[in-house]
């Protein structure tokens, strides 16, 4: 594998992506710490980009979903993002990536990381942003308003695809994990947090699955901690919500904090989501894992079923 070294400095990193050969073999860009101040798009199946360590390599932009863009309509969510990566086999190792558009009360959702490729695999990385800090492609078939996915997939085919997250620390607070991937979360820190400068008191929902009809996995969270910074009040925020009705997201063995509400789970007003999605936990601890006051659609799986859920079974899924 190729290893090329990138040092900060104005678009060296998507001067290095766009400088790599064409024939999609593996190549490695090893960043030198620092903060890499640039919209980036990995487009190059099969590539690296690996950090000094999240706390000191950082890769920072600030654009927002109701900011204004030069074709004359705003941004829009799936053009916010910091860091694009729309191509199969690449990995992210090491690293920050930040949308840091502010103040939140005004700009709305701002993605972090845009995720769209076969067999992603995501490593000892912080995503921080507030609202859908991560976005996990495939968009769902359609938009629920005109626009709505104006972006860089919008009229690419809805490919099934596996991702990986292992040892991350993803920040937020509005539906701040979404999409219709196949996504495997293990040993992760999900934390919630309070982005507001006005005073309100925030409340979200750490997911959003998507999930298409059909496909086993959604969502796995597994030995996972869900956690809340300062000034998340208990009780005060969900673990997630459908996005679509065939959400699925499963917690397995992990940590859930005060800050989660007892009921854990809202349909987002779609009362057959029992029927059609799945949310369901297995072996969970904490102060937020009572399972006695959780909304009435999801349900605790049994020792067989949480047994089925491996990571082996995952990659063999698609």
């Amino acid at each position: 594998m190729q290893i090329i070294p990138v040092q900060p400095g104005e678009n060296t990193l998507q001067r290095a992506i766009d400088a790599l050969p064409s024939d999609g073999s593996p190549v490695t860009l090893r960043l030198a710490p620092g903060e890499y101040h640039e919209k980036v798009e990995l487009r190059r199946d099969n590539t690296v980009i690996e950090g000094a360590g999240a706390d000191k390599t950082r890769i920072v932009w600030a654009d927002a979903a109701t900011a204004p863009h030069p074709d004359g309509r705003n941004i829009g969510t799936f053009r916010s993002y910091t860091l694009l990566v729309l191509a199969d086999g690449c990995r992210l190792r090491g690293l920050t990536v930040v949308n840091a558009a502010s103040p939140r009360e005004k700009v709305g959702q701002c993605v972090a990381l845009f995720a769209d490729g076969d067999r992603f695999v995501c490593e000892d990385c912080t995503l921080l942003s507030a609202q859908d800090t991560l976005f996990t492609a495939p968009l769902p078939p359609r938009e629920a308003l005109p626009g709505g996915f104006l972006g860089p997939t919008q009229h690419l085919p809805r490919k099934p695809q596996r991702h990986t997250y292992r040892r991350c620390v993803i920040k937020g607070d509005v539906d701040f994990i979404f999409g219709g991937a196949a996504a495997w979360f293990e040993d992760c820190d999900v934390v919630s947090i309070n982005a507001y400068t006005d005073g309100r008191v925030p409340g979200g929902y750490a997911t959003a699955a998507s999930t298409p009809e059909g496909q086993k996995y959604g969502y796995v969270f597994s030995r996972c901690r869900f956690l809340a910074d300062e000034g998340v009040g208990d009780g005060t925020m969900y673990l997630g919500r459908p996005w679509r009705e065939f959400a699925k997201t499963v917690l397995l063995h992990c940590q859930i904090g005060g800050h989660i509400r007892p009921e854990g789970w809202d349909n987002w007003s779609k009362p057959q989501f029992g029927q059609t999605g799945l949310y369901a936990e297995y072996g969970c601890e904490g102060p937020g894992s009572d399972l006695s006051a959780r909304a009435e659609f999801s349900r605790a799986l049994t020792a067989e079923e949480a047994a089925g859920y491996t990571y082996e079974d995952f990659m063999n899924s698609l």
